[in-house]
């Protein structure tokens, strides 16, 4: 019987040798994750007219001959276009074996770019959400939100997690674990998951987060600790603990708490409740085995928070619990931990942007 849990990177090395995971061309070393596996953009996007699911029965290059508006070659690198919807087949394809499901999600610096990024298949129904037992290629849905942005075949802006059963720690097991291993600083909110809070109150100075700017320049995505700041981001200060969200405005913010995901556990995050407010919290879900554990080189890392207004304007104030960390348990402890020896970009983060901000 297979273990239920989230599959380690070693179980990954063993799926790519096994033909479950196959890529042309091959899959790289640096694209295995401690708990999830990176995936790499193909040679041409299409330009489509809406975002689509494939639906039952039905290809995705079926749909796409169906919305398709033009072709870019990104052999040379090419410009995704803020506001246009995007679909890229990836290097990657799957060849899942019964019992074993995928989730997807987009990458830490993808997320930060409000680059909305979602996988997608044959016959799918959901994003990001891959069956047991698929077989056959996958896309990226790529709409560049805020910036365009410059790619080349092989970038990855997105990542996948296999998982063999149900391994989500209910409330009761994750009060548990934080009582044997801390999960967050100060008080645990656990309510399906553990709740976290905005920061918008920091103890030096009053900056708190930043606004993407309407009209800026291109986003090469190549090119990290390369573009100014000030030049896509406005800086957000207060010193009453509270701001005024702006409608169809991206911001990036920072948790309040700094969480751990101890090397036996991953984790995702979800949204907290539809019903709290007139926004939405969209970020990078995967948070790996040692994000801000000690064994890993951390002390709690906090969740950067990328938030987008809806219909109205609304305040968001200090302290308000925005959003939750799903835990789930890792089949056995990766190989590698997150953070450590393997460059993770953003162990023991506060308030940052993506990497290629300077």
């Amino acid at each position: 019987m297979t273990k239920i849990g989230v599959l380690p990177s070693q179980a990954l090395h063993q799926m790519i040798a096994q033909g479950a995971i196959a890529a042309q061309p091959a899959i790289i070393d640096a694209q295995v994750q401690p708990a999830s596996l990176d995936l790499r953009l193909g040679t041409v996007a299409y330009r489509v007219r809406a975002s689509f699911l494939a639906g039952h029965g039905r290809s995705v290059a079926d749909r796409v001959a169906e919305f398709e508006m033009h072709r870019v070659d990104l052999t040379q690198g090419a410009v995704l276009e803020k506001g246009c919807v995007y679909v890229i087949p990836l290097m990657e394809r799957l060849a899942l074996p019964a019992g074993l499901t995928a989730v997807a999600n987009a990458k830490s610096s993808t997320g930060r770019l409000d680059l909305l990024t979602r996988t997608i298949t044959d016959g799918g129904t959901e994003f990001d959400r891959i069956p047991e037992g698929y077989h056959g290629p996958l896309y990226a849905e790529v709409c560049p939100r805020s910036f365009s942005v410059l790619v080349r075949p092989g970038m990855r802006l997105n990542q996948i997690r296999f998982r063999s059963g149900q391994a989500v720690l209910d409330d009761a097991a994750l009060t548990a674990l934080h009582a044997q291993e801390p999960l967050v600083s100060g008080e645990a909110v656990i309510s399906e998951g553990l709740g976290f809070s905005v920061d918008l109150s920091p103890g030096d100075g009053d900056l708190v987060g930043y606004r993407a700017k309407p009209h800026t320049g291109v986003i090469d995505l190549d090119r990290i600790g390369h573009y100014p700041a000030a030049e896509f981001w406005e800086d957000i200060r207060t010193r009453d603990g509270k701001i005024i969200l702006d409608p169809g405005a991206f911001y990036i913010l920072v948790s309040r708490e700094a969480v751990t995901i101890p090397p036996d556990y991953a984790a995702e995050m979800a949204p907290y409740l539809a019903m709290v407010g007139e926004f939405r919290v969209h970020y990078a879900g995967f948070f790996d085995p040692g994000f801000g554990h000690a064994a890993a080189g951390g002390a709690g890392s906090r969740g950067v928070l990328e938030v987008r207004c809806h219909e109205a304007p609304f305040v968001l104030e200090h302290g308000q619990v925005v959003g939750r960390l799903v835990y789930e348990h890792m089949q056995e402890r990766p190989e590698t931990l997150y953070g450590q020896a393997i460059k993770s970009n953003y162990q023991g983060q506060g308030l940052k942007l993506a990497k290629q901000f300077r």
